[in-house]
């Protein structure tokens, strides 16, 4: 993000920067990018399906190395997508580039920076139990970031080349130079060693008057302006490198004090310019400068005393708080506003189907709870190596039909309006066509994750084979750092590099796991939406990318698997088992009683049409129609889960294959379903 190219610039002029000591003080946190940076610049595997207990592990450290030297993070992160689209078509090209750099890494191995699925969940998380101050905003992050740093006067940490451009007192420090692997103390004081940068290095550097940076961000071209296929991409030499571009226009913008004067002075060097032409392009220019002004912080009194801001007008005219604090995920906020929804984009082979087919009708539930009866999103999804835009309808299970939980109605009285908290946890069982007495044997983090699971088994396609269901079951059940290991390899708690690159990527594993990212992803937005009638996992206690495919690859051949701290780890896992075969038991009689129900947009409906073909059928291209927003249910309001304390457990030693039999995972009833299935795709 930010302005193509000036980063490559400032790392050029290296005078721009100043070395510092960060210690003792606050300091802002672009939240996005400090999510990318950590996990891109660790190692990390991201061909598996991400490492997310050594993220998790990685976190700590950072905010660890913070707190020892007295430094007070405040985490600042996107929301929802820019209502006007300003930056539609940049986000746009950016994710058909997602995917092919996808399809290259499912193919060819190498890192090609795709995040895994869940790593975001995993990093607010991991915020919220170290009790870090963050919040999600409602929109585009950049200008509460720097508008919260101004009235702070404290400086902002980022890799955006965005944050060049804004005048802040105590500037930004760039992530790259940010050596907090390495605190150094000097007596008794620790500190980070870093860069800090302003604008008035940059005027000093450069020789331009510091108002002239928001000009010159925008004749350079940014996010919000497309010079491409314009008069303004003919603008200064011609045939040179990007570096020496915004060079060229940092000399030709000497000659300026305002930054009006610039922009008419450049449109006066195009030639045959219509009025009306030149006008656009102005109006252009002057949009990609806004940009850069700076508002006043509607985050400080958040961060304060938790009163969150009002969203902007052209929003909503309330919101829950739990969207400020990161409990409600970004994308309800896409979906109410533009009725559009883009799913992220795994390392998968471009020949194989979109994973989140299989969680499609989960999001359908979704989108009936939030938009009502009739109405489509429009899904921004793969197909083959193409981003494809797909029309999709809304769903309701039986208890949610006619329910509308995110609206105020006065018309309605309150029991027609909300749906109350024992009739949430029944929307979310239907949705994923589950009961509550089995999942009630589990341990509370357990119950969503194993009901995903049962959700994915019945929606993947192709089904999966046992030794998935194995491998996440183990999974789960060891659920924490150090419990679980495949023969040669470190813990899942373990922030390792070297194991991560010569496990072999089976292509067939890896889709599957990805379907099932998608079910617990959708499941996780279902609960939280609902109001978190089941507890929210731990991401970073479920699921480890390299090892679960080690795992499968040892099942398969039947060579050892550690397990320590067998007595639970072994209980934990045959409660998982046999509540899964429940499940599967009871599937026969429920896909019956399904198959007699003929109410059109039902949840059961929907299940019952079991095939790919006929779930993209329902593609169109027509254009989306924005929609003003009332107000949110107080009850939605009022929702916050707390964190379950963990047992402290005793270390042991087995052999998985000669106590735990793996055959037994899935019963006789779904090897034979699954043949069915086969047979039909």
């Amino acid at each position: 993000m930010g302005v193509h190219g000036l980063t490559t610039l400032m790392e050029k002029n290296q005078k721009v920067y100043r070395d510092v000591r960060c210690r003792g003080s606050r300091l802002v946190i672009d939240g996005c990018n400090l999510l990318y940076a950590l996990y891109f610049d660790s190692g990390l595997d991201q061909n598996h399906g991400g490492e997310y207990a050594s993220f998790e592990v990685l976190i700590e450290k950072f905010i660890r190395a913070l707190r020892d030297c007295s430094i007070s993070p405040y985490v600042v992160l996107d929301g929802g997508s820019d209502p006007t689209d300003k930056k539609l078509q940049e986000v746009t090209r950016r994710a058909g580039e997602r995917i092919k750099r996808a399809n290259r890494a499912a193919v060819r191995g190498g890192r090609e920076d795709i995040l895994p699925a869940l790593a975001k969940v995993v990093l607010l998380q991991t915020l919220a139990r170290l009790e870090v101050r963050f919040a999600q905003c409602y929109g585009e992050a950049d200008r509460e970031v720097a508008a919260l740093a101004k009235e702070w006067r404290c400086p902002v940490l980022s890799g955006d080349s965005d944050f060049y451009v804004f005048d802040l007192p105590a500037g930004i420090l760039p992530l790259s130079y940010f050596c907090w692997e390495d605190v150094q103390r000097s007596g008794s004081q620790s500190f980070i060693r870093c860069r800090s940068y302003n604008t008035s290095s940059f005027s000093i550097l450069f020789g331009v008057q510091k108002q002239m940076l928001p000009a010159f961000a925008a004749l350079a071209g940014n996010d919000y302006v497309k010079l491409e296929g314009t008069e303004l991409a003919r603008f200064g030499p011609q045939g040179t490198g990007r570096t020496s571009h915004l060079e060229w226009l940092l000399r030709w913008l000497r000659d300026f004090q305002w930054p009006s004067e610039a922009l008419e002075a450049a449109l006066g060097l195009m030639e045959d310019l219509s009025v009306d032409r030149r006008a656009e392009l102005l109006r252009g220019l002057h949009l990609g400068m806004e940009e850069y002004q700076i508002p006043s912080s509607s985050l400080s009194k958040f961060f304060i005393d938790e009163t969150p801001p009002p969203p902007p007008e052209e929003q909503v005219s309330h919101l829950p708080p739990l969207t400020l604090q990161g409990r409600l995920s970004s994308e309800v906020l896409d979906v109410l506003l533009l009725k559009r929804k883009s799913l992220r984009i795994p390392v998968d082979r471009g020949d194989s189907p979109s994973a989140h087919l299989a969680s499609r009708p989960l999001r359908q539930v979704m989108y009936g709870l939030l938009l009502g009866n009739g109405k489509e999103v429009q899904e921004r999804d793969r197909e083959g190596l193409q981003l494809k835009l797909i029309q999709v309808g809304t769903a309701f299970t039986k208890s949610s039909r006619g329910k509308n939980i995110m609206f105020y109605n006065p018309l309605k009285t309150e029991k027609e309006r909300f749906l109350l908290p024992p009739k949430r946890l029944k929307v979310l069982l239907e949705a994923l066509q589950v009961s509550e007495e089995p999942l009630s044997r589990l341990p509370p983090p357990l119950r969503l994750p194993v009901a995903a699971t049962c959700y994915w088994l019945q929606s993947a396609v192709p089904p999966p084979e046992e030794e998935l269901l194995g491998a996440l079951l183990l999974g789960l059940s060891a659920g924490n750092t150090g419990r679980l290991s495949a023969e040669g390899t470190g813990g899942p708690g373990e922030a390792r590099t070297s194991s991560t690159t010569c496990v072999r990527r089976h292509v067939g594993v890896s889709h599957s796991f990805n379907q099932w990212q998608s079910c617990l992803e959708v499941s996780i937005q279902l609960n939280q939406l609902l109001g978190f009638p089941l507890p929210e996992p731990q991401i970073a206690r479920l699921f480890e990318g390299t090892l679960v495919h080690q795992l499968v690859r040892r099942m398969k051949s039947g060579r050892k698997v550690s397990v320590e701290n067998k007595p639970l780890i072994e209980k934990l896992y045959k409660t998982c088992q046999n509540v899964v075969n429940q499940f599967h038991t009871q599937e026969t009689s429920e896909n019956q009683k399904t198959q007699k129900n003929s109410e059109t947009w039902t949840l059961d409906t929907l299940q019952s049409q079991k095939t790919h073909k006929i779930l993209e059928a329902q593609e169109k291209t027509s254009p989306l129609q924005r929609r003003p927003l009332d107000e949110l249910t107080p009850d939605l309001q009022r929702l916050f889960l707390l964190n379950e304390d963990e047992a402290t457990e005793a270390r042991s030693s087995i052999r998985v294959q000669e106590d735990l039999r793996l055959c037994e995972m899935v019963s006789v009833r779904y090897r034979a379903k699954g043949g069915r299935n086969k047979s039909k795709h």
